[in-house]
């Protein structure tokens, strides 16, 4: 049976902890370039399986290697800060980037369940939403809660992007976020080393 007070309680933490986690960043960055609703549709569908294999899996997704995992998002966030640094955008105007004409749902969708679903693999709020599910024995409210939670942080995140855009050069966005992602990566990297 659905408790609205165990969905409550769930989202309510799966929200605190997500909020300041590399998320909201991925979906400002995805929410700058590209259609929001596009990249909404991945990160929602990312989230979803993601919420699925924690309350499948339980509690084994804490014995995870946490240094291949770790590694292996810190190369990717590597690779998102070059890309963002080294891409030449051709002279292309603030407008012309707000709706780039070449990106189709499938591709622009397709990169944030990609981004999504890599780099928040085994991470603590999957494995808190585990946690909650066994804790409660109930999967149904429990799932609710932390996927809305998570929905509404990325929400957050890709509509947070498209107000800065209206008010802050998109150059120095794209200089900012690649900053960032570098500093998540070496921080990823380095717990993979010294973990």
């Amino acid at each position: 049976m659905f408790s609205l007070t165990t969905a409550a309680v769930t989202f309510g933490v799966v929200f605190l902890a997500e909020l300041p986690d590399k998320t909201a960043l991925a979906g400002l960055v995805l929410g700058t370039r590209y259609r929001a609703s596009y990249v909404f549709a991945g990160v929602a569908a990312a989230f979803t399986v993601h919420v699925a294999l924690a309350l499948a899996a339980g509690s084994v997704l804490t014995l995870l290697p946490t240094r291949p995992v770790d590694a292996f998002v810190g190369l990717l966030f590597l690779a998102g800060a070059a890309f963002l640094l080294l891409k030449k955008d051709g002279g292309e105007d603030e407008e012309q980037a707000r709706t780039p004409a070449d990106q189709t749902f499938w591709k622009v969708a397709g990169s944030g369940f990609s981004l999504i679903l890599v780099a928040e693999f085994g991470d603590l709020t999957q494995i808190m939403t585990a946690n909650l599910a066994a804790r409660y024995d109930d999967w149904l409210s429990v799932g609710v809660g932390a996927l809305l939670a998570l929905w509404t942080v990325a929400a957050l995140g890709i509509v947070g992007g498209r107000t800065l855009m209206k008010y802050v050069p998109l150059g120095l966005i794209t200089k900012v976020a690649a900053v960032v992602m570098a500093a998540l990566g070496a921080y990823s990297l380095y717990e993979a080393v010294s973990a």
